[in-house]
């Protein structure tokens, strides 16, 4: 990686001191020189040294597997905003704006993220413009999030997404930690990504006491976030049947869905895998005859998929609704660093189980599939290639499971003064932990950046120039969490 950047692998540790501490303008221009040189923003935030915030940046270099740290000082709680010149930091510093009450001047938008009261929002002024609320309360269980178009018709010019209603406080609320809390927070930060979620907390952990997981350990944890990556999957293409009108997937997928979520109840007792991925491996192990039982209903549950979605690719009027509806072009992809399902439908071949392998991933591959239109039936289409992978994952992984313990002793006494980055790649896509521990060997600052946080602003730009009628089936393509953002 090029530039002043302290260089880690995945969940590698280092001490804090040992971040390059750069002169905001260098900074600057080392974030811009990454980022426009196929580099890409993992992580950007801000924490409270000494009475002085200090912002820390986090630079993936998927070609090279590394991730490029760097910090610097905000002497005058203000800095030039990178945002103007690299729009994919244009999220990241305004949640640092909202917490932190820096300045990032020339800043384009520079609204809250989550403090929603008393902001105003983006108006298109013309002749018959005319503006529809969608949100934030939603029929159901779905959580409160709000939808404002700009419409001309039925034409939409602008799609402006509000979040954060809820105020969770999660990042706040691990501070000084971990603590008996500190895991179901990490099981909760997005509960459909229990698996995702608390395997990155995992690797934190790991990293600052030195603990390796023994390997039956890492290939069950491998089997857990591959179920979890195929109950979502097979719910979402179901979903988007539905949302055409296509019944006949739509049935079968919510029951499929089913079938995928309960093997994972059958390792741990959770459908969401809730209180299986511990520091220093997993709670419940997998006997012989229930690893063949698994083995059995889980090739069931993937023939009846394959049945089901096969239908999808053979409809034309479901091709109709789904071809060229809600693109995102791959330039403007990256230009906003989308992350997971959302970019691969781009032509982004960006996969953490790939470009930054750990645990089981370091020892088995599991191919990069994407697609290159950006619009819904690519986004669908490589839910359905990875839907098929993982399968092939958990199969062979339940056959040749290692004959070593569950879970290695770890220490409860993490390294002092240092930071660790860890990356899963999640069922959406790229889940990303940053610790920073003080002298006590307790979270100084944690930070959480779930691949909704990424890909937002992809829906958004995915309904420019659409009709108002493609939203829920546009925003169904993308399925991101509300409280995913809103930690």
């Amino acid at each position: 990686m090029k530039g002043p950047f302290l260089t880690r692998r995945n969940a590698e540790p280092a001490r804090i001191a040992d971040v390059p501490l750069l002169p905001p303008g260098a900074f600057r221009t080392a974030l811009l020189d990454a980022l426009h040189d196929e580099s890409r923003l993992a992580s950007l935030f801000a924490r409270e040294v000494d009475g002085r915030v200090e912002l820390i940046a986090v630079i993936a270099d998927d070609s090279a597997g590394e991730l490029g740290l760097a910090r610097t000082p905000l002497d005058e709680n203000r800095f030039e905003s990178l945002t103007p010149e690299c729009p994919q930091v244009h999220l990241f510093e305004r949640e640092i704006a909202e917490q932190f009450g820096v300045m990032p001047d020339g800043h384009p938008w520079l609204k809250p993220v989550r403090t929603i009261e008393g902001t105003g929002f983006f108006r298109v002024e013309g002749d018959e413009v005319h503006e529809v609320a969608v949100g934030p309360v939603h029929a159901g269980v779905i959580e409160p999030g709000h939808f404002r178009f700009q419409c001309h018709g039925e034409q939409v010019f602008h799609l402006e997404i509000a979040l954060g209603y809820q105020h969770r406080g999660i990042e706040r609320a691990l501070a000084g930690g971990p603590s008996k809390k500190t895991i179901h927070m990490m099981e909760t930060a997005a509960g459909d990504s229990t698996i995702a979620h608390t395997l990155a907390y995992c690797q934190v952990i790991e990293a600052l006491t030195g603990t390796k997981p023994p390997a039956r350990a890492q290939a069950l944890r491998g089997i857990a976030l591959e179920l979890e990556r195929l109950a979502n999957h097979v719910g979402d293409l179901g979903a988007l049947s539905g949302d055409v009108a296509y019944l006949p997937a739509a049935s079968f997928c919510g029951r499929i869905r089913g079938d995928y979520l309960n093997l994972t109840a059958e390792l741990c007792g959770s459908r969401f895998g809730r209180g299986f991925v511990r520091p220093g491996g997993v709670q419940f192990d997998l006997p012989a005859h229930r690893v063949n039982e698994l083995a059995r209903r889980l090739d069931g549950a993937t023939r009846d998929a394959v049945a089901a979605i096969s239908l999808l690719w053979q409809t034309p009027t479901v091709m109709e609704r789904f071809e060229g509806t809600g693109t995102v072009e791959p330039d403007t992809c990256d230009e906003i660093g989308m992350v997971g399902v959302a970019a691969r439908a781009c032509g982004r071949g960006i996969d953490v189980r790939h470009d930054f392998p750990s645990g089981i991933y370091r020892f088995v591959h599991v191919p990069v599939m994407t697609a290159h239109y950006g619009d819904v039936n690519s986004r669908a289409f490589v839910r359905w290639l990875e839907l098929q992978r993982s399968a092939e994952f958990v199969a062979e992984q339940l056959h040749m499971l290692p004959a070593t313990p569950i879970r290695a002793q770890n220490s409860t006494t993490l390294a002092s003064d240092s930071i660790v980055a860890s990356l899963t790649e999640g069922w959406r896509g790229e889940v990303c932990h940053v610790a920073i521990t003080g002298g006590d060997g307790r979270f100084a600052r944690y930070n959480i950046t779930d691949p909704s946080f990424h890909n937002w602003f992809g829906l958004a730009l995915a309904l420019r120039g659409g009709q108002i009628s493609d939203f829920p089936l546009c925003n169904k393509s993308f399925n991101l969490s509300y409280c995913g953002h809103d930690l």
